[in-house]
């Protein structure tokens, strides 16, 4: 079987316990669904200096990753993904959208509420997990 595609996701979190998700927007893979910012990786590119790229694209944000999350491969069929998480710190910028047709800063402890890709549900159920023990 192929490699899957390298693919990294951006876990920032406000001083609310509220963390940055994104709508992809019509017209692109998984439309419709949330997901945690981020991008597919450059060749020999690390999933850190990714995130950097990927959110300043995407969003005009400058993020710090700083602390390794989790991984996860997903299936989607047609194609095969391996999603490494970070977390970041959100160092600037005001968000404008090119990929997403919406942005929320939610609660930890809702990110049920949202329909999300499927790569990113175990990073929700971490992060609920998470919530709930404090």
């Amino acid at each position: 079987m192929d490699q899957p595609i390298e693919v990294a996701a951006a876990i920032v979190e406000n001083g609310r316990g509220e963390v940055l998700i994104a709508r992809r927007k019509a017209g692109k893979p998984q439309a419709g669904l949330w997901e945690f910012p981020g991008g597919k990786l450059e060749p020999g590119e690390s999933a850190e200096d990714c995130l950097k790229r990927e959110l300043a694209e995407e969003m005009s944000l400058i993020v710090e990753p700083i602390a390794w999350f989790a991984v996860n491969e997903h299936d989607y069929g047609s194609i095969r993904i391996r999603l490494t998480a970070w977390r970041a710190a959100l160092v600037g910028g005001e968000v404008r959208l090119s990929d997403h047709d919406e942005y929320r800063w939610a609660d930890k402890r809702r990110l049920d509420e949202y329909p999300w890709a499927p790569a990113d549900v175990p990073f929700v159920e971490r992060l609920m997990a998470e919530a709930g023990e404090r």
